[in-house]
């Protein structure tokens, strides 16, 4: 039973004991898994164990779960099978025979490289996949736990995997994040073998970064106030020039018409400007990018 399993699995202070089960012969045993295979068994009555090492300080090698009794459909296979094999027997057979050769996972799956190499070399395999451990990206102020972002997904609170306020890489392209900018973002982090939070500022350096030297430059006024400029004739519109990408001369330039009546963001101007007040007050002076001083 998964009492008597954890029971005789023992803990990191206290080593395994072998199951009374444990030397069976290799005939009892494949009768008794043919058995399981056939759907004889009810769920939980039966596993399938390696025989590995009860005294073993790395838990995950005291002789695992290989395979379990699961009568439930598969969405594939359907109700073909109700034996499955456990994620640690399953992970480096995938990798195998996918031609994995190098298995990339998160810290916490460190402890279970010992069983993942013991699987291989138990099958003498040639030409064997390579597990290597790395720590996760951790972003301030973001979930980045895939079961955490599916629940938004599946619940609604969001409008699918590309949400631009997801933290996944197609929410980012939604976004604006360029290829370039998040390539630049991963190399300058790195990848490290300990634990940590990424100021996530850092990230939309690098898109601003990559941003300057390739968006062409617009202007917009968002808040608009309506300025008269007196002493410029009223039925005169002049084509101001200005570059599209100050930071890329071969962007080239574009044309900008100017007139009497132009407008401003209402915070350009203030009536009783406080100290160190810049923009356009009464009795002062104003320069209008690629125009004239107002």
């Amino acid at each position: 039973s998964p009492e008597e399993t954890r029971k005789y699995r023992g803990t990191f202070k206290e080593l395994g004991r072998e199951s009374p089960y444990r030397n069976r012969s290799v005939e009892e045993n494949l009768d008794l898994f043919q058995r399981m295979r056939a759907g004889e068994f009810p769920d939980g009555s039966r596993v399938l164990r390696a025989k590995i090492d009860m005294s073993s300080p790395n838990l995950n090698m005291r002789d695992p779960v290989l395979y379990r009794i699961l009568k439930a459909t598969h969405p594939r296979t359907g109700d073909k099978w109700c034996i499955y094999p456990m994620y640690d027997y399953a992970h480096p057979l995938e990798d195998y025979y996918e031609k994995i050769t190098h298995s990339v996972c998160t810290l916490e799956f460190e402890d279970h490289r010992p069983l993942y190499d013991w699987v291989l070399n138990a099958l003498n395999l040639p030409d064997l996949p390579q597990q290597i451990e790395f720590a996760r990206l951790n972003l301030t102020n973001t979930v980045m736990s895939k079961r955490k972002l599916r629940r938004l997904v599946e619940e609604g609170y969001v409008a699918g995997w590309d949400d631009p306020r997801m933290p996944t890489i197609a929410g980012l392209r939604r976004r604006g994040y360029t290829p370039e900018a998040i390539r630049n973002f991963c190399e300058r982090i790195g990848v490290a073998k300990t634990n940590s939070v990424v100021d996530i500022r850092f990230l939309e350096y690098c898109i601003r970064e990559d941003l300057n030297i390739k968006a062409p430059r617009v202007m917009a006024v968002l808040r608009p106030l309506k300025l008269v400029i007196d002493n410029y004739p009223e039925d005169m519109v002049e084509e101001m020039e200005s570059e599209n990408n100050p930071e890329d001369p071969t962007a080239g330039k574009r044309k900008i018409p100017f007139s009497r009546i132009i407008y401003i963001e209402r915070e350009d101007f203030h009536e009783n400007p406080p100290k160190k007040y810049f923009r356009l007050a009464p009795g002062r002076e104003v320069r209008l990018k690629n125009a004239y001083i107002i």
